[in-house]
């Protein structure tokens, strides 16, 4: 071999060392960001026009903590987070999310509340959401509208989704990158 190919070579090996060890990395699981995604969103079809209730999980697998600021939609002008202790709702100014955690909104615990509805959603509508993080920004998120009765976590449904989460029709995966 010539030093001009010995040469080229070595800077070669070189890139492709240094982009393997660099993709075994994984941003924001080591380097102390927050790192969350939503799953298992829904909004039941609501019994009144007046307001509808929201709930999903929203999981962070970073080393530090964030926090749920706001959220908007298409669906309400003013959409609320409420959290629910003691058997008592109230409404909330943000909801935290801890570090390898989740927040769950969920029937009976704490939740998004649609007040003032634009419409009134039906079962195979879609919600759009904005979910915004003080760390990680915003998420946009298309959630399905389903029954009434819908609750993933119940066991003997009679919706069609017993035992399993229906797939969020969605542009985007709910992972803040």
């Amino acid at each position: 071999m010539t030093r001009r190919t010995t040469t080229a070579l070595s800077a070669a090996l070189a890139l492709v060392t240094g982009l393997a060890l660099g993709g075994c990395s994984s941003a924001g699981a080591a380097d102390g960001e927050p790192r969350v995604k939503v799953a298992g969103a829904f909004v039941p079809e609501p019994v009144n026009a007046d307001m509808a209730g929201g709930f999903l999980t929203v999981t962070n697998t970073g080393d530090t903590g964030d926090t749920l600021t706001s959220v908007t939609s298409d669906l309400s002008d003013d959409v609320q987070m409420h959290e629910t202790k003691d058997q008592k709702m109230r409404q909330v100014a943000s909801f935290d999310v801890p570090a390898h955690g989740e927040l769950r909104l969920e029937r009976g615990g704490s939740h998004l509340m649609f007040m003032g509805l634009k419409r009134t959603p039906k079962k195979g509508d879609t919600v759009r959401l904005r979910l915004t993080f003080k760390e990680s920004g915003a998420i946009d998120v298309r959630v399905p509208v389903e029954s009434r009765t819908h609750n993933p976590g119940a066991t003997g449904q009679h919706d069609g989704h017993a035992g399993h989460e229906a797939p969020q029709p969605s542009g985007h995966d709910g992972t803040r990158h």
